[in-house]
Order: structure tokens, then sequence, then C-alpha cells
């Protein structure tokens, strides 16, 4: 059986608010086509706060209103967390009628993905039970967030490579209290964002049993 084929965007450093209009239009693209490829959008982001829908400003420690920080509230589930640079960040645009259409089956996907990749390092992430992300001896080190709209997919996932994790003090991330961030980092010094992206692109092919085509490549090619 032929794998699906899932398109590989890999940028670099993207400011939150373009890579969301990109998200954006990709998935009105797909909502008015649903035959073109599912593409994986891969980056980072300059440091920056996002809420989801619902989320509690509680949970910030600053005034929203009165930041030097960029702060958006966006479609996705779960509070606030946040993006900077030597955090890998992906943003699957799928169309889950081709997968499974089950929310909770994709959430367990996007970890797995986190977890094979934890576990080409030798490292042991895990899940806490009710709860959405991966951890790492007591640190939170991937959380996950996403918004699907007529089973068509975006936000995603966000893994903490070797960030400054100062910014997460000004906030209780993804509103747990007493759950540390942590990062790849502190457990192998010199892990770099590209290394894992090569590892992450793996995984991600293996556990969605999809064909990743690297959009760059392909038009050099």
């Amino acid at each position: 059986m032929q794998k699906r084929r899932c398109l590989l965007d890999n940028r670099g450093l993207v400011p939150y608010g373009i890579a969301w209009e990109a998200q954006q239009s990709l998935v009105a693209r797909r909502l008015q086509n649903p035959t073109l490829d599912d593409i994986l959008l891969l980056l980072e982001h300059p440091p920056v706060y996002t809420l989801g829908t619902g989320a509690s400003l509680d949970f910030l420690k600053f005034d929203p209103n009165r930041t030097p920080w960029d702060v958006y509230r966006i479609e996705r589930g779960g509070e606030v967390t946040y993006h900077c640079p030597g955090q890998l960040v992906g943003y699957p645009i799928l169309n889950l009628h081709h997968y499974q259409q089950d929310l909770h089956w994709y959430l367990r996907q996007l970890e797995e993905v986190i977890l094979q990749v934890l576990g080409g390092y030798g490292l042991h992430g895990y899940r806490e039970p009710g709860l959405t992300g991966v951890w790492l001896e007591g640190y939170k080190v991937a959380a996950i967030g996403i918004k699907v709209k007529r089973w068509i997919t975006m936000h995603g996932f966000s893994l903490n490579v070797c960030p400054d994790l100062q910014g997460f003090s000004r906030i209780i991330p993804c509103g747990i209290a007493g759950k540390p961030v942590g990062s790849l980092a502190q457990f192998i010094p010199d892990l770099e964002v590209q290394q894992v992206k090569e590892n992450l692109c793996k995984a991600f092919a293996k556990v969605f049993q999809v064909e990743l085509i690297d959009i760059a490549a392909r038009s050099r090619s």
C-alpha cells in the first residue's frame, strides 16, 4: 500500500504572526480542496507568548496590555505557552479523514513522535496521566495544542531543544503549577535544533506512516 504524501516546509526563525497566517491559508485551501497534500511546517519563533481560545489570564505573571513581549490569543486549545529560539515548533496540517477522525488519537500520535525522538537519544520521555505533552525526569519538554476544523488540523507541538528557559518564568506554562519546564540540552549538552529536526522528521514519517517530501529539496531538483 502506497504511503500518503506529506510535504515538509522546513523554515528557520519565523515571526509568530507570519506562521499563524501561513497556517490559516493552508487550512483554508484544504477546506476548499481536500485532495491537497498534507504539510508539516517546522520552524522556530522569536520570543512570543500564545494563549488558547479559552486560556485564563490568571496564568500570566505580567499585564498583557503593558508588555514588551508579543502576546497572541489564538484558536488552539490549551492555556498559555512560550516560544523562543532553540525550541523546535511543528505545525502539521493534516486531513484526519485519511488517518483517524479522533482527536485523542491525534494528540497521542503527536506525543509519540516526541517520545520516539527522545528515545533516539537514549532519553526516557513519558506522558503524565490526564495531561497533554511529554515529560523527561520531572520536566515538561514538549507542549501540544491543536485546532481541528472539519478534520483539518492546525497548530501542533513545541519541543524545547536548547532554548533560554527564562521566558517560562513569566507564566504558569500550560496552566500547570509545580511542574517545571525543561529542555533536551539539560540532558545532552551542545544539542542543536537542526540535528533534532532531522530526527523528528524521521519519527513523524514513521508514526503517521507518511512519505515526507521536502519542498525545498524538491524545488532544487
